[in-house]
């Protein structure tokens, strides 16, 4: 009798998971046999999926809600889908793409049409989260060129900086009653200490 089970991707812990787990129980999985990875698609090294794989054995059954959610690299979703289809030896139900329902279609015209819909949707998958990152860049060029500062902002420098490094500088007071002073850290400190140029 073959086991059945579930596979969830989330790209982040803040996105939740509810749609995908209810399309799967709706599909017959039991909560406990649905395995939830809440990272990056863009490789296989998550630690539920490599969990579900070493379960897997011949005559399985593995649904996933869409093809984007095994992951977004066009060569790897070839090639983890040749793993558990070819060399596992399970049965992949996509739920929003039945043509990718390997259980059907097992003659060669069957296998040819599931071949071709991966191809296509796993290239779709990837061109898509390219075409993100593109804009994402653009999105920040955009912004530099208005103006718009990323990261932490740059911290005040106190009033009596100069007098403070002067007197550190003479060795009145040491290093860890500056930074005390100042509020900064030791990479803040020679950071501004190499700004003001102080002889």
């Amino acid at each position: 009798m073959c086991n059945v089970y579930g596979y969830v991707r989330v790209s982040s812990i803040e996105q939740k998971e509810d749609r995908q787990m209810i399309a799967l129980r709706k599909a017959g999985v039991f909560t406990g046999s649905i395995f939830v990875d809440k990272q990056s698609g863009k490789d296989f090294c998550r630690e539920s999926y490599r969990k579900l794989v070493s379960l897997l054995k011949k005559g399985d059954l593995l649904y996933i809600m869409s093809i984007d959610r095994l992951g977004r690299n066009y060569v790897e979703i070839q090639n983890q889908w040749r793993i558990l289809t070819k060399e596992i030896g399970i049965d992949i139900c996509v739920l929003d793409m039945p043509l990718l329902d390997t259980r059907s279609g097992k003659d060669l015209m069957g296998t040819f049409i599931a071949d071709l819909v991966l191809q296509i949707l796993s290239f779709v998958a990837e061109n898509e989260r390219e075409n993100i990152r593109k804009r994402q860049e653009q999105g920040i060029a955009a912004a530099k060129k208005r103006g718009v500062r990323f990261g932490r902002p740059e911290s005040e420098t106190p009033e009596d900086f100069i007098t403070v490094v002067k007197s550190w500088k003479q060795g009145n007071i040491k290093l860890e009653e500056v930074l005390e002073t100042c509020h900064m850290s030791k990479s803040t400190f020679y950071r501004k200490l190499r700004k003001i140029n102080l002889k």
